[in-house]
This record gives structure tokens, sequence and C-alpha cells, in this order.
């Protein structure tokens, strides 16, 4: 069952691509779809009451994100990347997380720091009683608005297109240690450490925080290989990471 009548708006829009795409995304975390399954265009439009062009446009949309692996005269599946590739790209993520938080400590205003205040404390008053989707989507904000806090656009472009390709590892990741008392203890670090202007403090607790990752990727792995799935990593068309 897909999640685009949630949505608000529903099939309507100049956005409709973006908003299909949101909901296959979502699909795709909660393992509706799952790693190697295809997306069949016909079906799935017919299914959401779309054409099939805006369909097309979201399934791009998820291939540039590195979720979906294009195919030539056959339909595109969900990726499942390697164990190698995923923990290249956690090695990556973690040192683009640790330079965003110290370039910020000097480029965000008092105003940005507040507003990753203020979502972590709407993560802390709404997490049990919220979506663990919509808290990971809220957790996943908070470091998406620290990148661009540090008004670097190449840096923050390099952290969105990583961002992507992990999302799907890292909301697995999330689940299998979903703690409202670490998230909300090592964010607030984050945002105290960036509020006193100490980049290495702040490049400490984001490893503190995240650090970890690289050992949890390993439970990602176990839960596809019971899946019983090959890694894909890119098809006849795939999209390239620049």
């Amino acid at each position: 069952m897909n999640e685009l009548n949630d949505l608000e708006g529903g099939f309507h829009g100049d956005n409709l691509p973006e908003k299909i795409a949101h909901s296959l995304r979502r699909d795709i975390l909660r393992g509706r779809l799952n790693p190697g399954d295809a997306i069949k265009e016909r079906d799935n439009a017919e299914e959401l009451g779309v054409s099939r062009t805006p369909m097309r446009e979201a399934i791009r949309i998820l291939a540039q994100e590195g979720l979906v692996i294009l195919r030539r005269a056959r339909s595109p599946i969900v990726a499942n990347p390697s164990f190698k590739t995923l923990a290249d790209q956690v090695e990556v993520m973690l040192n683009l997380e640790k330079l965003s938080a110290e370039i910020a400590c000097r480029a965000a205003s008092d105003a940005e720091i507040d507003e990753i205040c203020d979502l972590t404390q709407m993560m802390s008053d709404t997490f049990d009683e919220s979506d663990p989707l919509d808290m990971f989507e809220m957790d996943m904000r908070f470091h998406a608005l620290i990148a661009r806090m540090s008004h670097n656009e190449t840096l923050a472009d390099m952290h969105t297109a990583l961002l992507q390709r992990l999302w799907r590892a890292r909301y697995l990741t999330a689940m299998e240690k979903r703690n409202r008392q670490r998230v909300v203890t090592q964010h607030t670090a984050i945002i105290e450490a960036m509020r006193a202007r100490d980049p290495q403090r702040a490049a400490a607790a984001i490893h503190t925080h995240l650090g970890h990752l690289g050992e949890d990727l390993k439970e990602v792995m176990k839960h596809d290989a019971a899946l019983g799935v090959e890694a894909t990593e890119q098809g006849d068309d795939a999209p390239v990471f620049k």
C-alpha cells in the first residue's frame, strides 16, 4: 500500500514527481520494496492513478539518489549496494559531517543554531508517539542543516548526495538503535559545541554520534542477507556520482 495519499496536496501540483518519489522512497525504507525488487512503471502508475510520465520522472529521481538502479529494456530495481560500497560512503560521510560542524562553528548564525536546537526539542517532545520514519527524516534534516550552516555549497552538495545514497542504510541502522535519550543527548552535545564556537569539540561530538555507523552497517548486511538478495550497484543507465 503506497503512502502518496497521505501527502499534502495528494496527486496534484507541479511537484508530482517529487511526491511520487517521496512515497516510493518510504516504501523502500519500510521494506514494502526490498533490494532487488522490480519497480513496475505501468503497475505503480495505475495503482497511484497517475500517468507514466511523472512515475518515470520519480524513478529517475530515486536513481540519481542511488536508491534505484535503471536498466535498459527492463524494469528498474531497488539497489542493494555492497558492504564495501556502503563502508566507503560512511567513511566519507563521517568526515564531511565533522568538517561541516567545524566550519559551521564559525559560519553559522545564532538563528541557524537556534533552528537545529528547536528541531532537537521537537524530536524530544514527539519521539515516543511519532512514526519512526517521520522521526528518522527529522534526524536527517538535523544533519543536512548542519551541512548547509557551513555556507559552503560544495560541501553541502556533497553531503546531500552521500546522504541520499546512505538513506536506506542509515534508516535501518537507526531502527536498530532507536533510543530517544541517546539521540537527544548527542544532538544537544553537538549544538552546545556549536554555540560555544568550538570546532574541535563539535567534531568530537559528531564522532561520538556517528562513529558507530561502520559497525552498524554489518546489521544492515545481515538484514539484506536474510532477504536473499545480492548486491546491485549500477545498471545499464546508472547515475554518476559527482
